[in-house]
């Protein structure tokens, strides 16, 4: 294969997820104009079985095809959450994030998914939706832990504050929202959230469409209005919502070390993958 220097980084970035990537795949993850740098060939690209790879990395064919078997029953385990969680009508959006997003998640591990709610109900949707699980008895990782074929509700957005920080704007979150796929996607949150973070287009330009101002107006337009929601959701928004916050953000507080918890957002990474691959990005 041609040595071009964006193939060189789409391959050599996906190799540190151990993903070797399809010819489409080379295509949809080409790198945009954020790449400012200029890799040299590390070693010899090579493609088998339809998989582009570096050369002595043949082992990830079969480690992607096995992982890709484990990510199966993983998602049919995140569908049946998220149709679980989709039933609170202040979540607008419920999302498969991480490795399993990407059918590489390894036999152990957890169940990571993306939740936007209704302004102002984060926290009480939050505290609805652990409730539910827990009734209903499917497992979800608690106290920080990994385990097993766990659900994971490690990232809620309030859906006024959908916009990534600038500081945190790199090729790997970028990565991370635009392989995000949606199990659950109410008046069009999912597309909105895109849109929100075109600045992703910078990194990824070929991963995600991005609406026009109409098209995010119709959205907006075709949205249900429902009297009793609406009443229901005053008394959420400016009740109960500040009280689920207080409450959640006093039992966990002494635990936060790099969380992100505010009224609008909780974001629980307890090992900061973000830092280890821009790490290995700075030894092209």
């Amino acid at each position: 294969m041609r040595q071009d220097k964006k193939i060189l980084f789409s391959i050599y970035y996906h190799n540190i997820f151990e993903y070797p990537l399809t010819s489409e795949e080379l295509t949809h993850w080409r790198p945009g104009e954020k790449l400012v740098k200029n890799p040299k060939s590390l070693q010899a690209i090579i493609e088998k079985d339809g998989l582009f790879f570096f050369k002595g990395k043949e082992r990830l064919i079969a480690e992607r095809k096995k992982r890709e078997k484990i990510s199966k029953k993983k998602i049919e385990l995140a569908k049946r959450g998220a149709k679980i969680i989709s039933k609170i009508p202040t979540v607008k959006m419920v999302g498969l994030t991480g490795a399993l997003a990407m059918t590489n998640a390894k036999e152990n591990s957890d169940i990571d998914l993306f939740i936007i709610t209704k302004e102002k109900t984060l926290w009480t949707s939050r505290a609805i939706a652990i409730l539910l699980l827990d009734i209903l008895k499917v497992p979800r990782n608690a106290g920080g832990r990994v385990e097993k074929d766990k659900l994971c509700l490690n990232m809620w957005l309030d859906e006024e504050d959908l916009v990534w920080d600038k500081m945190d704007r790199n090729f790997y979150t970028a990565h991370e929202i635009a392989q995000i796929i949606p199990l659950v996607n109410k008046d069009g949150a999912y597309e909105k959230f895109i849109n929100k973070n075109r600045w992703i287009g910078d990194f990824w330009p070929n991963t995600a469409k991005m609406l026009s101002p109409k098209e995010i107006r119709n959205l907006n337009k075709k949205q249900k209005k429902n009297i009793v929601f609406q009443y229901l959701y005053g008394l959420i928004s400016n009740f109960f919502e500040p009280i689920a916050f207080i409450f959640q953000y006093l039992y966990m507080k002494r635990k936060i070390t790099r969380e992100i918890v505010t009224r609008t957002r909780a974001i629980f990474h307890p090992r900061d993958w973000g830092k280890i691959v821009l790490s290995e990005l700075n030894k092209l």
